[in-house]
């Protein structure tokens, strides 16, 4: 076996090693353009959308944590924390992402892993590696039109 055939040994080399090298379907062109020139606007479109939810959870779960007891308190903190980490990253990653820089790209994938998180915390284990899984898929795929 040559060093060509293995998988690099840092996470954003090995997962590119699977989800582009040897993935046994590729994104066709046209599509992966198209992702690059809107996902930005998606993504700007999610973020505004997830906000009244966000301030809406942090209000109830605020009123909610006397109630709760210490469990709910500490669960509720850490998961918002996670929450309002993504959410940033998400927001960061946007003038990169419009530009077509690398690092918005950066960005995003950090977004993404901390969402996966999030997910892997909240006892979706499932949702966080199918998920997971597509949204690294698709990241990986549309990475090459993103520039220094």
């Amino acid at each position: 076996m040559t060093t060509s055939d293995q998988a690099p040994r840092d996470l954003v080399g090995f997962l590119d090693f699977y989800l582009v090298q040897k993935a046994p379907f590729q994104i066709p062109g046209e599509i992966r353009e198209f992702l690059v020139k809107f996902g930005p606007w998606i993504a700007l479109v999610l973020l505004v959308l997830s906000l009244p939810g966000l301030l809406f959870m942090l209000g109830i779960g605020t009123a909610l944590m006397p109630f709760g007891g210490v469990g709910y308190a500490a669960g509720f903190t850490y998961l918002t924390l996670v929450l309002l980490a993504q959410l940033v990253l998400l927001g960061l990653a946007l003038p990169g992402l419009f530009a077509r820089k690398k690092s918005g790209w950066t960005l995003i994938f950090y977004s993404q892993l901390i969402g996966i998180l999030l997910s892997l915390l909240s006892g979706n284990i499932l949702g966080a590696l199918i998920g997971g899984l597509i949204g690294l898929y698709i990241l990986f795929q549309i990475r090459a039109l993103y520039v220094n």
